[in-house]
């Protein structure tokens, strides 16, 4: 087949006597890419950064857990004989869904008792830094073979050539869909367009509804394409989530359209 990627897992690498985990390495580096757009583009909206560091790193912390406890919740039988590897974040196994939910419960109630900070603004600097963030994760995903799917001839589709795999098995030479790589794929343009639209100072809000369209659907075409993942009446619990984005997603676009006309008419009135 012609234009298949050839692929190799690495799990881990040697560096001298230590031996490196390379899902926990690139999820770590996303955290902190993550982190620090978020803190730059608060320093550029004039934000005080000393207080939302602490609410980074604790929508970091709750939401590992948070994705950790989903996982482990939706493969319980995997972890039954070996109740000490939930604790190996570093291998693979973080769910999306359950860092995401967590992350909106954790803000939802830091707004509440940061009243003076702007809420869409806020959002827009988390959506910022999430987006490279995921980006960077899911290069993790791709070294560990996890999130594929079945057997394809599209030309994107991921020819084995060995090394270890989460999910399978797999026969060498097979080509299948790798869904970490066309979401890695999706999100370069995201991202782009994000960093765009925070350089041109979009309008409070509007970063957050193209993240929120735009992986919610990204993600939910995607996920049709999975081989591994637990579904409920045919869609995967990321794909319900997707479903809230973009529901989300058009209610922001509606109420920051209707707050603008507002604003026009207002103002079109003082000048009357």
């Amino acid at each position: 087949m012609i234009g298949a990627i050839p692929y190799r897992t690495f799990p881990s690498f040697q560096i001298g006597p230590v031996r490196v985990q390379t899902f926990g390495l690139l999820v770590a580096l996303g955290i902190l890419v993550g982190v620090a757009v978020f803190l730059r583009f608060a320093r550029s909206r004039g934000l005080e950064t000393r207080t939302l560091e602490g609410l980074a790193w604790l929508i970091v912390v709750l939401g590992l857990i948070g994705s950790r406890l989903l996982f482990v919740l939706t493969h319980l039988g995997d972890y039954l004989d070996r109740p000490l590897a939930v604790l190996a974040v570093w291998e693979g196994g973080l769910q999306f869904s359950g860092a995401f939910l967590v992350s909106v419960i954790v803000i939802v109630w830091w707004l509440r008792r940061h009243p003076e900070v702007p809420g869409r603004l806020l959002l827009d600097g988390i959506v910022l830094g999430l987006a490279p963030g995921l980006l960077v994760g899911r290069l993790g995903c791709a070294a560990v073979g996890e999130h594929l799917g079945g057997p394809t001839s599209f030309f994107l589709g991921w020819r084995y050539l060995g090394g270890e795999t989460r999910e399978g098995p797999l026969v060498v030479g097979e080509v299948v869909h790798n869904t970490a790589i066309y979401e890695i794929l999706l999100l370069v343009p995201l991202v782009a367009l994000l960093a765009r639209m925070a350089r041109r100072r979009a309008p409070e809000g509007w970063i957050t509804v193209t993240f929120l369209l735009w992986y919610g659907v990204q993600r939910f075409a995607t996920d049709f394409l999975r081989s591994y993942d637990r579904t409920v009446l045919g869609l995967t619990g990321a794909q319900y989530l997707c479903l809230g984005m973009v529901v989300a997603g058009v209610f922001l676009a509606a109420r920051l359209r209707r707050s603008a006309r507002i604003g026009v008419e207002l103002g079109s009135g003082s000048g009357a």
